[in-house]
């Protein structure tokens, strides 16, 4: 029979099909290949990590064990400490004068089995605020990584066309020479035509063109992945690539106990629970799946995580696997001021569909959401509208902040209560519900499972001992930020001390002395003249450098009249401050502002309503203009820009006057403080109140009329006559929220 193709045609297309198979054995040896890069980078970045940490150590330490090594001879040749060392060849070493070739060695050993010691107790971070050369080569990796995945993956469906085609290039082989097709038997001749279509197909069709696109694609990234786009992918990225770096490198960034706080027999049922992310939009963490698990398994449960950990996503991510597998209708009840943030995450972050039941239209918006289903959000003052039909059934029933209903005889209580005996599954979250007290814990697991709440009645003063804690494991679930998010950029924490000049001194001098406390709360930033403010002056020059390098400012305070001299002093740089006053969409507007505005940018916010609810990680700087009367207050607005996703170290700059009401509160705080810690990390102090109560601040503020008296009395200082009209006076009582 007549060939349809020539010998250089057969020769050509083989030596196409080889090239190609050539292609697809990179790309698919490729991430093992990157998974190898990628676990040696990180070694290299923990090693660099531990000899940062051995150049603290002097070199004396090598003669710890008095094994009689002359270290005072490498000390006199230059060798400081471990790290230099380490570094050093033995050959280096045994050319110190004193130092012999066996000494050199034994040197040497140690010097190492210090550096492996170090090396494994290093968890390593990663931060742009930290581009060392180990570090940008280990993100570097962890960028192409990601990038090519994709690729790499696509390429496994080829498979069988991969084994298909051996088989065919050698059906095809006898049609490559001219003179020999002449001698080929008609069987053979057969099926080199067969093979010669088939194999053009496979060249031409979905096989050639996958496998020659994404080993193009796959080049370019390799080739373009620079160290400044790598950064730039980690800020986009960075959940990504911490997800990567832990399953390559477990146990390298630390926060591998996803099981915490649980029995063992409940986290083995918890980790056979299947979830079914189909429609979830993001990436969850490894602890955020377990925390998902968590929910479904166990259907009424309090999710006390620490701020900053994603209670939202593994609230969405439980509706997106409920959804999937059979639930129709979820309801988010939330604080006003967080409703258009949940209804944004629900739109974001999942395709479920979302309903917003809140003001005049929440009748027509109930009968919509009964109607198509999906994920509806309202608010606690609006519960008392929702009249669900009878036998109607809820898939999950989510209340956000839910220390809102922690007094049973509330109104809000009652009518949550009242929904979720039409749910299937109850899920309260709060990163304070150990906030006050125990037994505020104890009532939300009593909505939630009154046997449990039961079992623990009366043992809140055990609140501490392991016993309570297995009682409550199975309703109530916390986890904190250090024990799965030990990747996290640093917070770096500075007591901002400032000296008040006199005209604010003598302001301040007054409040205090005429009774005046709130505004003796504001010290310097009631001066008469804003620009002379202590307080601010040190504001502007923290902003100056955030601005200059590179970052975003989030400034909080108590006070309304505090934020409008700032957001007056600031001018163009800030933003519209956040306040009770600013509707919830407004809110949302400004963060979005924010997010886009240049870096020296400022937002001022009011500290009860920017630090809960909202995030801010576009913020990597956040200034305290004057001490709370609660730790917590400070840490939840803290934690609005401290929190998953920030890529950058957080700067927390607490702005103090000295021998002020700042000072007494601020020690007083510290007190409180250390209370708190003990009693969220070990449910300790469960019935102490952390809040700085009347009482003790009228103590603090009693001790210092008395310094203040002294003071003046010592120095004949007469007290300002504040019958006189001033800024100051005309502004007081305006700041009180």
């Amino acid at each position: 029979m007549a060939r349809t193709f020539s010998a250089q045609d057969a020769r050509k297309l083989i030596q196409e099909h080889r090239s190609l198979q050539a292609k697809l054995c990179q790309v698919l040896d490729l991430p093992g290949k990157e998974r190898e890069a990628i676990a040696a980078a990180a070694k290299a970045l923990q090693t660099a990590e531990a000899l940062e940490i051995l150049r603290t150590v002097p070199v004396e330490e090598l003669n710890r064990d008095k094994l009689g090594l002359r270290v005072r001879a490498l000390r006199e040749a230059g060798f400081e400490n471990i790290a230099q060392v380490f570094t050093a060849s033995a050959a280096e070493l045994a050319s110190v004068n004193g130092i012999s070739p066996e000494g050199a060695r034994t040197i040497k050993r140690i010097a190492q089995e210090m550096a492996d010691h170090t090396a494994e107790t290093v968890r390593i971070r990663l931060s742009t605020d930290q581009k060392t050369p180990s570090a940008s080569a280990l993100v570097r990796q962890l960028s192409a990584y990601r990038q090519i995945r994709p690729y790499t993956d696509a390429c496994t469906h080829f498979s069988a066309a991969e084994k298909e085609v051996p088989g065919l290039l050698t059906d095809l082989e006898p049609a490559t020479k001219s003179i020999g097709w002449l001698f080929t038997g008609s069987g053979k001749r057969e099926r080199a035509e067969r093979a010669y279509g088939r194999l053009t197909e496979l060249s031409r069709g979905a096989y050639g063109s996958g496998v020659r696109g994404s080993y193009d694609k796959i080049a370019a990234i390799l080739r373009n992945t620079t160290d400044e786009a790598a950064w730039a992918d980690f800020e986009q990225n960075s959940i990504r690539f911490f997800n990567i770096l832990e399953e390559i490198c477990p146990g390298l960034i630390g926060g591998s106990d996803a099981v915490y706080g649980l029995p063992e027999d409940l986290a083995r049922e918890i980790s056979e629970e299947e979830c079914f992310p189909d429609g979830l939009l993001c990436e969850l963490r490894r602890y955020q799946e377990w925390g998902v698990k968590y929910i479904l398994h166990q259907e009424r449960v309090l999710l006390g995580d620490e701020m900053g950990l994603g209670k939202t996503v593994q609230a969405i991510a439980a509706m997106v696997s409920l959804r999937n597998t059979g639930a129709t209708h979820f309801l988010v009840v939330c604080p006003a001021s967080v409703l258009t943030n949940w209804v944004r995450e629900i739109q974001s972050k999942s395709r479920l569909s979302v309903t917003r039941i809140h003001g005049e239209g929440r009748k027509e918006a109930l009968r919509s959401w009964l109607k198509s289903g999906g994920a509806a959000v309202t608010t606690y003052e609006t519960t008392g509208h929702l009249l669900l039909p009878e036998g109607f059934r809820l898939g999950l029933l989510v209340a956000d902040e839910a220390h809102y209903i922690k007094n049973p005889a509330a109104r809000r209580t009652q009518n949550v209560k009242r929904l979720s005996e039409a749910a299937d599954r109850l899920l309260f979250m709060t990163g304070t519900a150990l906030e006050n007290r125990v037994d505020e814990m104890v009532a939300l697991i009593r909505l939630l499972n009154p046997a449990v709440a039961e079992q623990v009645s009366g043992m809140e003063y055990m609140a501490s001992a392991p016993q309570f804690r297995l009682k409550v494991a199975p309703v109530y679930y916390r986890r904190k930020r250090e024990d799965v998010l030990a990747e996290l950029p640093e917070m770096i924490e500075s007591r901002e001390w400032c000296d008040l000049e006199p005209a604010e001194e003598a302001v301040y001098e007054a409040d205090v002395l005429e009774g005046r406390y709130a505004q003796a709360r504001r010290v310097s930033w009631t001066a008469p003249d804003p620009a002379h403010s202590s307080k601010a002056r040190r504001m502007r020059e923290l902003i100056d450098e955030a601005a200059e390098d590179g970052r975003k400012i989030i400034v909080f305070s108590f006070f309304l009249e505090t934020l409008r001299r700032i957001t007056e002093l600031l001018g163009d740089r800030c933003l519209q401050p956040i306040n009770g006053s600013v509707p919830p969409a407004r809110r949302q507007e400004i963060l979005d502002e924010f997010e886009k505005a240049p870096a020296g940018t400022v937002l001022a916010a009011q500290i009860q309503s920017g630090g809960t609810g909202l995030n801010i990680q576009a913020a990597s700087v956040v200034i305290i203009c004057e001490p709370q009367f609660k730790p917590s207050t400070e840490n939840q607005a803290i934690s609005r820009a401290y929190r998953m996703g920030q890529t950058r170290n957080v700067l927390v700059f607490r702005l103090l006057c000295d021998e002020t009401i700042d000072e007494r509160i601020t020690d007083l705080l510290a007190e409180k403080q250390a209370i708190f810690d003990a009693f969220a990390d070990k449910s300790e102090a469960a019935r102490q109140s952390l809040e700085l109560d009347e009482k003790s601040f009228g103590s603090l503020i009693q001790d210092e009329i008395e310094r203040i008296k002294k003071k003046q009395e010592t120095e004949r200082k007469p007290v300002l006559n504040t019958n006189e009209p001033t800024e100051h006076t005309d502004t007081q009582g305006d700041d009180t929220p």
